[in-house]
């Protein structure tokens, strides 16, 4: 399979490797400076780009009829955009905040949970999440996610940064070198916690995840998430 890597700062250099090791070939890789892209010989992209490139990037792709994986996070409110996109030129694209086999497996756990504590108004929801200093965004998208499978499920309107009223999901932000990505949810009453955690040792999960994504999608036309991947739905 060849593979364009949009983006080819830290996570790109790792997809490449992870690539590679599963016998797929890089054909380009385009960074900040890249004008000129050959589409011709690319059988699907893998984007960890930034925020403002991430929905153009999408858009070339669709354009030449090749499959688009997308991990970027900021740019999500262009997210519709991109679907109509894909859906009128009968593309393929997959947007996920986190392509990390175990991350997602925890979005169903954090789902799961939810839906178990719908009832138990005593129990206040907090977030934390920690990644490396070189990470633009804050909370991250894996965050959000998060926080988005636990508010249909409750009382919470919606979630703010590090401080929160009541009728919102306190996710507070932390920044520390080196670290790939910890999550972790609290439900606290008066008597007792509950605790569920995901901690990246490194951020090959996220590479094995991307390009097992790239993997699943040649061939399919169509939306869709890491869900469909791994057969979750």
């Amino acid at each position: 399979m060849n593979i364009a890597l949009f983006g080819y700062g830290r996570m790109g250099k790792m997809i490449e490797q992870v690539a590679i090791g599963r016998n797929h070939t890089i054909v380009a890789k385009i960074d900040i400076d890249t004008v000129a892209i050959d589409f011709s010989n690319i059988d699907v992209a893998i984007d960890f780009s930034l925020p403002a490139a991430a929905f153009g990037n999408i858009e070339k792709c669709i354009h030449h009829n090749v499959p688009i994986i997308s991990g970027t996070t900021g740019w999500l409110d262009k997210y519709d955009a991109a679907v109509a996109l894909c859906n009128k030129n009968k593309g393929a694209f997959i947007y996920a905040s986190n392509y990390s086999l175990g991350v997602n497996i925890f979005f169903e756990l954090n789902n799961y949970l939810a839906k178990m504590m719908k009832t138990l108004s005593q129990y206040k929801v907090s977030m934390e999440e920690i990644h490396h200093t070189q990470k633009l965004d804050e909370p991250s998208g894996t965050a959000i996610t998060l926080a988005e499978g636990i508010i249909p499920e409750s009382k919470y309107k919606g979630w703010q940064l590090n401080k929160a009223d009541d009728d919102h999901i306190a996710i507070v932000a932390k920044r520390i070198p080196e670290v790939p990505g910890t999550h972790s949810i609290t439900y606290a009453s008066a008597v007792d916690s509950i605790d569920i955690k995901h901690t990246a040792h490194n951020r090959e999960g996220f590479a094995l995840g991307a390009v097992i994504a790239a993997e699943w999608i040649l061939g399919k036309t169509g939306v869709f998430s890491m869900k469909d991947v791994l057969e979750l739905n």
